[in-house]
């Protein structure tokens, strides 16, 4: 049985019933004024006691309604007027009138565990309201975001969502996805597997960003479905960012030195030496990104694959790929800097300039390999590869596609 509570009803003819299992609401006619109405001879005060009451009909009732859609209010006779729902912490489920104003839909979902309250006005000022309860999920998906509110990043830094479970609705998901930038930047979002097996989205732009963005993420997820095995969404997601100074970097291969640009200057060349080329320990090549500083780390060759080739603590690495390629203090290479490849895979430098090239950095700077001796462009989700796509080839990965690129 319903638990919706109802107002007192006047009594009603059978052109006013409602379909079983929805929720009726209804109310008294409000006072419109006092005194006679001089048009009909009447008094006003009659003419309500003659008119029925406003009945309408809500698509989710009772205190176990399952979450996952929207809400739906259809009035019985003439039009509405204002529908409001809110939720017991007094957020409201925006939504919109038909044109014809026989029913208002919420544009987003009901989300799961919650309480609302449905109040309904129609054009000639009555008023109903009812209440519904969403049941908890049976299994809630969540979201990992790479960026933290408040940080400043590099120009080549993307918004990069990691779930915790499967995403199967993946246009559902990305159109409650929203960027929003200070100088209407161009991009797109863009689906693939992140390096851990889970489903991710980034959003990357056109081009490498402009110094001084701001940038908004907007991740309007509760209620939302992910699809089979992944359980709805339980809350909203949100960061806000700032992008730093243009900062590039270039490892050649070839000459053994990475050049470091700012603002399209070269202020430092640093004598390095990368991987060892012509199997597991030559350097990933092409467009990568600083993912993060993470300062004296240990590193040990069996994590990665490559047997018992090192086991030690390393000063100012600086992450590149999930898979373990960083650059980083190597004072133990000192020889071999600026003439030859003879690390594991990573670049190494000296103490001094590593410490100083750490202190100049930050996460998001563009980092780009080339030259010979290789083993490629490493996969999409170990870090962040979307760079090494064209534009085309990027904005094809949306679950929109067809997609027009978002501007922000």
């Amino acid at each position: 049985m319903s638990r919706t509570r109802r107002t007192a009803l006047p009594r009603l003819g059978s052109r006013h019933a409602v379909l079983a299992g929805t929720a009726l609401l209804a109310a008294a006619l409000t006072a419109c004024g006092s005194g006679s109405d001089k048009g009909s001879g009447g008094s006003g005060a009659g003419d309500a006691k003659n008119k029925p009451a406003m009945a309408v009909s809500v698509n989710l009732t009772g205190d176990q309604v399952k979450a996952g859609e929207p809400v739906k209010v259809t009035i019985a006779d003439g039009k509405l007027a204002q529908v409001k729902v809110t939720d017991g912490k007094g957020g409201e489920l925006a939504g919109r009138i038909a044109p014809d104003g026989k029913t208002w839909i919420s544009e987003r979902n009901a989300s799961p565990g919650t309480e609302y309250k449905v109040e309904a006005q129609n054009s000639e000022s009555q008023s109903a309201t009812a209440q519904f309860k969403t049941s908890p999920a049976d299994k809630v998906n969540k979201v990992s975001i790479n960026i933290s509110k408040g940080s400043t990043v590099g120009v080549a830094m993307p918004v990069s969502l990691v779930f915790d479970n499967p995403v199967k609705n993946k246009a559902e998901v990305e159109k409650q996805l929203k960027v929003t930038t200070s100088n209407g930047t161009e991009g797109s979002w863009g689906w693939f597997k992140d390096y851990s097996g889970n489903d991710r989205v980034d959003w990357r732009p056109k081009d490498y960003w402009k110094s001084g963005t701001d940038v908004k993420v907007e991740m309007n997820l509760n209620g939302v479905d992910s699809g089979s095995g992944g359980g709805l969404f339980a809350r909203d997601y949100n960061t806000e960012f700032k992008i730093g100074k243009d900062r590039r970097m270039e490892v050649s291969l070839d000459t053994k030195k990475m050049s470091v640009t700012e603002d399209g200057q070269v202020v430092k060349t640093i004598p390095i030496s990368a991987g060892t080329p012509g199997g597991q320990k030559a350097s990933w090549s092409g467009k990568m990104v600083l993912m993060a500083k993470e300062g004296t780390i240990r590193m040990d060759s069996q994590t990665v694959g490559l047997g018992d080739s090192y086991d030690k603590m390393v000063d100012y690495s600086m992450r590149l790929t999930w898979s373990g390629m960083y650059a980083h203090a190597a004072p133990w290479n000192n020889a071999n800097f600026g003439s030859a490849n003879t690390s594991s895979g990573c670049v190494g430098m000296s103490d001094a300039n590593a410490k100083s090239f750490y202190d100049m950095v930050q996460a998001g700077d563009a980092f780009e390999v080339v030259g010979k001796g290789s083993k490629g462009n490493a996969d999409l989700g170990n870090g962040y590869g979307e760079w090494n796509l064209s534009w085309d080839a990027w904005k094809a990965k949306s679950a929109l596609a067809g997609g027009a690129p978002q501007n922000g």
